[in-house]
């Protein structure tokens, strides 16, 4: 892993000076849970007299404490050994989580004790151990101790996660909230949490599968709970203001901030290839461009040449009649990434937001829409993130039947694709797909920085082709007077496609597009052109500047008009493993000047669609009060009828 010049290097031989107290944590401790109830008794005494463990008692150096309440044995390294009682050895997956766990906690204690270093806390624990702490410092010795605690459990949490990631299956567990989240000092913080993570694995952790999961999800919820305590805390800028990286795990620290290990998902989708995909001429295009763009990404670099030139579709929406190729279209760009990061050696994740993520615990389904959210944008891997029939699954605001669940769905994803904090790299992308897009939050759907429309077959070749296509072999029937897939040539279809948005599609628009012309003439200024949005805007109010940015972001899209190479995709050396500075040169090559024609071709493809859903969702909303006028005439003419 790089290191950038505010990073500093955790040493190895650090770490290494703390693990004999972190194996003994392991082995075990005694602890009195002071917050949380335990869910489960002790870990059994294997043989009669004869002990797991060996009993101690840890302390922190330079802090005096008493204990009063009756404590609990834990014994993290029993409980994993014990998590497969059919099995007296221990399994290669118990070793691994017990491997991590001790790497974990030794990397907390380092940083823990680098933060001590730099506030002046160490000085403080000396003094304290020998009872020359001045009065007026016990404030600020307690407030570093909460402060140093905080440390330990977000660094714990954070490598515990990032360590145990490549070894995440598909087993989930749904562990709850962590309660033992102690703050008096580094050590009790640790044994509160390793103590809740003991009662975890003793009541889920029946396999070794869900040991992993279990962990996992332990680990998760505890970097949630910490960050929360964390806002309302002082003394926390030497640590949040500094990184810190261990470059045998490539883990790097960053505040609060969440690490996540490359690690692929698994796909079991069926992929397609570009033939196979009819019709849809500039949405396969663009999806064929924009999965060599993702491969353009530099991991070192963090950061992707196309998004630095500002041509990088970061969001985009799909929207067409059902059975129109939606579901191919995802198929076929996921196919494409998928061989391309095979190839390169790149970790590809790819994840679909669907309805089964909506949860009715309040809170639950935002958490969820994050953590997808969150899997996609991961800067280690490249990104695909698709959510199919949004329109079902992100509320619309103001829509009465929209769901609790529905609307933070929608609030997650807004502040997601173009919030405060919202960071393209151009590692990733997000498709939104949708068969009513009228229906989708208008601010949600201009967040969609491009716009594929897809209609499907539409000339007699189309249809003969997706016929021959879905046909199959087994069969002698002779094709006739046409060449197959001879009309899916793209550059010749894309050309056309294009072509025909020189002049707007939907009614609406065109009348608003004549009108300009005839008081200014052809668009062929600035200061035309802002008049034709002007002239769109008074026509609908939603056309605001987010669109404009929308539209401006196509254009330089279509600045970037070009496909990366096949080669360069099939032999890695060629681009895909040269340095970021290479890379950014090799594109800036290939970029073609904007002209009037693309900016009033993607004005009117965009517009078109804002017209498009407009007016199907006006058209929608009156045949709906049509319908409810109808029911309520019909129902006073039965209530009149019974009157009588």
């Amino acid at each position: 892993m790089s290191q950038t010049s505010d990073t500093m290097e955790l040493r190895e031989d650090d770490i290494l000076s703390h693990y004999a107290a972190a194996t003994a944590m392991i082995q075990g401790f005694d602890h009195s849970p002071r917050i949380a109830e335990a869910k489960e008794a002790p870990v059994a005494e294997r043989s009669s007299g004869i002990g797991t463990r060996r009993r101690f008692r840890t302390t922190t150096p330079g802090l005096v404490t008493q204990r009063s309440t009756r404590s609990e044995g834990v014994q993290l390294l029993a409980r994993i050994e014990g998590a497969d009682a059919d099995d007296l050895l221990m399994s290669p997956a118990q070793a691994t989580v017990l491997q991590a766990l001790r790497r974990a906690i030794a990397v907390a204690l380092t940083v823990a004790e680098q933060y001590a270093d730099r506030t002046g806390l160490a000085d403080l624990k000396r003094s304290n151990l020998e009872g020359t702490l001045p009065a007026g410092k016990s404030a600020e010795f307690s407030e570093l101790l909460n402060a140093e605690a905080v440390v330990a459990l977000a660094v714990f949490a954070n490598a515990t996660a990032f360590l145990l990631a490549p070894h995440a299956g598909e087993e989930t567990v749904e562990i709850g909230d962590v309660e033992e989240v102690l703050l008096d000092n580094s050590t009790l913080a640790l044994h509160g949490a390793l103590w809740e993570l003991d009662q975890d694995i003793g009541l889920f952790a029946d396999t070794d599968e869900k040991l992993v999961a279990t962990v996992l999800g332990f680990a998760e919820e505890l970097m949630g709970k910490v960050d929360a305590r964390a806002v309302t805390m002082g003394r926390l800028e030497p640590f949040t203001n500094a990184s810190w990286t261990v470059g045998k795990d490539g883990l790097t620290i960053r505040g609060f901030t969440p690490s996540r290990a490359a690690k692929s998902s698994k796909l079991t989708m069926t992929f397609k290839k570009p033939n196979e995909v009819v019709g849809n001429h500039i949405a396969k295009y663009q999806a064929m461009k924009l999965a060599k763009m993702l491969m353009a990404y530099d991991f070192d670099r963090k950061l992707n040449p196309f998004a630095e030139l500002g041509g990088f579709i970061f969001t985009f929406m799909g929207d067409g009649a059902p059975g129109t190729g939606k579901t191919t279209l995802i198929q076929m760009m996921a196919g494409l990434i998928h061989d391309y990061c095979q190839v390169a050696g790149y970790a590809f994740r790819y994840q679909n937001l669907s309805t089964d993520n909506i949860d009715s615990y309040q809170g639950k389904s935002g958490q969820n829409a994050k953590a997808f959210i969150n899997n996609v944008i991961d800067p280690n891997v490249i990104g695909f993130g698709t959510i199919d029939d949004i329109d079902q699954l992100a509320g619309k605001r103001g829509d009465r039947q929209s769901s609790a669940g529905q609307l933070e769905i929608t609030a997650v994803l807004m502040e997601s694709f173009a919030g405060a904090n919202t960071v393209v790299r151009g590692n990733c992308t997000f498709g939104m797909f949708s068969n009513y897009p009228e229906n989708v939050d208008d601010a949600l759907r201009q967040r969609a920085g491009a716009r594929f429309l897809v209609d499907g077959p539409q000339t007699r070749e189309d249809y003969i082709d997706i016929l021959y296509l879905l046909m199959g072999k087994n069969h002698d029937i002779p094709v006739g007077a046409h060449e197959v897939f001879s009309a899916q040539e793209i550059k010749k279809a894309v050309a056309a496609s294009f072509e025909s948005h020189s002049k707007p599609h939907e009614p609406g628009l065109m009348n608003v597009f004549d009108r300009v012309n005839d008081q200014i003439g052809g668009l062929d200024t600035i200061a035309k052109l802002g008049t034709y949005l002007k002239g769109i805007q008074e026509a609908d109010s939603r056309f605001t500047g987010r669109a404009i940015k929308n539209i401006t972001d196509a254009v330089k899209v279509r600045a970037m008009d070009f496909e990366l190479p096949d080669e360069w995709m099939e032999t890695p050396e060629l681009f895909l493993h040269k340095d970021y500075d290479t890379k950014l040169a090799m594109i800036n090559e290939m970029r073609q000047p904007i002209t009037v024609e693309m900016v009033v071709q993607e004005i009117n493809r965009y517009a078109d669609s804002e017209f498009r859903y407009a007016d199907k969702s006006d058209e929608v909303a009156i045949e709906n009060m049509v319908r409810d006028y109808a029911r309520q005439e019909e129902a006073k003419a039965r209530y009149l009828a019974g009157k009588t």
